[in-house]
């Protein structure tokens, strides 16, 4: 049985003991003059082991006695964690040494970080839920105040943590009302104890609370005011790391907790799901409008997207889940590739995230701004790019599931949020001289932004080859 359990949960046992290990080689060994091997190291850990659940058996497995379950859907999430925690690491490494900010314990935050958020999609009780999503929020609110000589990262950490706080508190309370009413806290027990889709009001209020605790983990409306700060103060390969991974796990979670122990009453959590969805979407687009700041942009555009990937959750139809998973496959790429441009815009050894840098960029790097468009006019939901057929899977699944009037919505709000986007393609080929760009951008940071930009054109052929995926994943899920 122990055996079994060990296989089964061999990626996060794994990413325990390396992150042990990595800990006290550097406390008595080379600190941080070890902290650029030890980045190369950990990255290509999270590569192998996304690697090894590519190729594990499929099927559903569980271990430690129902606290923990592999099956489509966590491996789907986890492969994509993995991989852009990996890229996000690899990519940042020449911006941090060049700052100093190398420091030994990066790595292994970002490595705690990541098995908190595997531990989350792979959570079928609300103990473990609890201890993935605290282990993750930990690590994530020390790096995101990891530059210690700014006012900004200090105050982004400050925040995030007491915000953070309290989010936490709020869905520990959810949880603690949940038990009281439902006796267990297996997400299976839970659903059991929902006879004929008639749920007790207790369990309703015990759910809208966890609900706000994760949207909260995903920056949806009206939990999102941390975000700006958050993403604006933290050096820029921490924002680009909250911006990818975290959003992924906190929404498989909040996929499994509506399913696996909510499922039979998707009329009452849908409807919170469409409420928050709308809300973030419109708050999103039309708040990222006035920005100047890129980082702050950036923000703001998660935030929507966000809304967009609970459309597909709103649904609460396998369809559903299945676009929000593409949807989330898509907007992690997305924004990686944007990340790594914004890593690069640098004047006179200065990192610059001001928009209105980017004037004319398109005369000084023609390749660099032509990778740029590609991934804005994703984003934006241009066709034939891959971000619109995203858009149009969460929005086809709400139509499909009765809820035209949120397709409706999401449409609108995407022609608002074209705006900021395409502003940025009109600085960077119509825009006013101004002090260019001199910056090189490093080789991995390049090679990303290229891919990036690339996979958003060629990958319309076949999604990416992760429909298949995303398909077994939602009808495991949603049965």
């Amino acid at each position: 049985m122990i055996a079994a359990d060990i296989l089964t949960a061999f990626p996060e046992i794994a990413l325990a003991v390396w992150a042990l290990g990595a800990l006290l080689a550097g406390a008595y060994g080379g600190g941080d003059r070890i902290a650029g091997p030890l980045m190369w190291l950990t990255a290509g850990l999270f590569l192998l082991l996304a690697m090894w659940i590519g190729i594990s058996p499929a099927g559903t497995r569980e271990a430690f006695n129902g606290l923990f379950v592999n099956d489509p859907v966590a491996r789907f999430a986890k492969i994509t964690i993995l991989a852009s925690a990996a890229a996000v690491m690899l990519m940042g490494q020449d911006y941090l040494t060049r700052r100093d900010l190398m420091r030994f314990e990066y790595p292994i935050l970002i490595t705690l970080a990541v098995l908190g958020m595997l531990l989350m999609v792979s959570a079928s009780d609300l103990i473990a839920l609890y201890m993935g999503l605290e282990l993750q929020s930990l690590a994530l609110y020390v790096v995101a105040a990891m530059r210690r000589d700014s006012v900004k990262s200090t105050e982004a950490g400050l925040k995030y943590f007491i915000l953070g706080s309290l989010a936490s508190g709020t869905l520990l309370y959810g949880a603690s009302i949940t038990y009281g009413y439902a006796g267990t806290t297996q997400f299976a027990g839970i659903l059991a104890t929902i006879a004929d889709g008639d749920m007790p009001l207790g369990l309703l209020v015990g759910l809208v609370f966890m609900l706000a605790g994760l949207a909260f983990k995903i920056s949806a409306v009206p939990f999102h005011m941390w975000t700006p700060d958050v993403y604006e103060g933290a050096p820029t390969p921490i924002t680009a790391f909250f911006a990818t991974a975290p959003k992924v796990a906190a929404v498989v979670l909040l996929a499994r907790l509506v399913h696996d122990a909510f499922g039979t009453v998707p009329g009452d959590w849908g409807q919170i799901l469409a409420f928050l969805a709308v809300a973030s979407m419109f708050l999103g687009a039309i708040t990222a409008v006035g920005q100047k700041d890129i980082k702050r942009l950036m923000a703001y555009s998660s935030i929507a997207h966000m809304g967009y990937a609970m459309v597909g959750l709103a649904a609460g139809t396998a369809t559903g889940v299945q676009a929000a998973l593409i949807y989330l496959a898509i907007y992690v790429t997305m924004n990686i590739g944007t990340f790594a441009f914004i890593l690069g815009m640098e004047r006179e050894g200065r990192h610059v995230t001001e928009i209105a840098s980017l004037s004319m960029y398109s005369r000084r790097e023609p390749a660099k701004a032509l990778a740029l468009l590609v991934l804005m006019f994703s984003m934006a939901g241009v066709p034939p790019l891959l971000g619109f057929f995203g858009k149009f899977a969460v929005l086809w699944a709400a139509v499909e599931a009765g809820m035209a009037w949120l397709a409706i919505a999401g449409v609108l709000a995407s022609v608002i949020g074209a705006f900021y986007y395409l502003r940025i393609v009109y600085l960077m080929y119509f825009g006013e001289e101004r002090e260019p760009l001199d910056g090189r951008m490093a080789p991995v940071p390049l090679v990303l932004l290229g891919a990036a930009a690339v996979i958003m054109v060629v990958g319309v052929i076949n999604l990416m080859g992760i429909e298949g995926f995303a398909i077994l994943a939602a009808a495991d899920l949603v049965n």
